[in-house]
């Protein structure tokens, strides 16, 4: 597994009072945790959702818990925003080793989640995680990302500049059919994103094995754009 958590804790959800905390149902109490996914997920977090909680290991913490799965039925998805990139890590260093790749790089006004040197190759990579989904099409994002979109627009900047750009959406959960940017919840990204591939910045989609201790990647996923079909 590219995420572990080592002390999962099995849960019923109750309440979100802000988009950084929830209230849980766990054996015996109810307890405060930490969401990690500032998005939405209202499709996820119903009460009585079942959920699974990691235990922090930070002594001291205002909350004792991290809140990072919900079941869909019986689909478990992952919704920590941090697995993402621990996955797409894997997965850059699986298809160019010996490259060398960097976290965190700032390209223009943009903060980027990778940069991939290798010889004179020079890819900028942009990780989206997505975990919303409506009958096995998958479909990010699941609320306006203005910073999603900026992104977008440094990597088709970075294409015109002579470098290499890659949108890599995980999808943390499977299974999946397809993945489709979201034109009825950010048209703007949409539209950017089908600009971003036409301009030529490689578009990608995984599915992820979710686990109640982990995630790890999956299987490349079809993306549609415009109505084609592309892999």
């Amino acid at each position: 597994m590219s995420v572990l958590y080592d002390q999962v804790v099995p849960g019923r959800f109750i309440a979100r009072p802000n988009r950084f905390v929830a209230q849980v149902q766990v054996p015996g109490q109810e307890v405060t945790a930490h969401v990690k996914n500032t998005g939405r997920c209202e499709e996820l977090l119903w009460p009585g959702s079942r959920v699974i909680l990691n235990r922090a290991q930070r002594p001291g913490r205002r909350t004792a818990f991290d809140l990072v799965a919900v079941y869909k039925g019986e689909m478990l998805v992952n919704i920590d925003s941090q697995a993402p990139n621990q996955v797409a890590w894997d997965y850059l260093r699986a298809r160019f080793p010996g490259a060398v790749i960097r976290r965190e790089v700032v390209y223009g006004h943009s903060r980027l989640d990778f940069h991939v040197t290798d010889g004179e190759m020079s890819l900028f990579v942009e990780v989206k995680g997505c975990t919303l989904e409506e009958e096995g099409l998958a479909l990010f994002p699941d609320a306006p990302t203005q910073r999603g979109l900026k992104h977008l627009e440094t990597l088709t900047k970075a294409v015109a500049e002579g470098h290499q750009a890659l949108a890599l959406f995980i999808i943390q959960m499977r299974p999946v059919t397809v993945f489709a940017p979201h034109d009825r919840m950010h048209p703007a990204f949409s539209q950017a994103l089908r600009q971003a591939a036409e301009a030529g910045v490689e578009v990608v989609a995984y599915d992820c094995v979710v686990a109640e201790d982990g995630m790890a990647l999956g299987a490349p996923v079809p993306v549609i754009l415009e109505g084609e079909r592309a892999s």
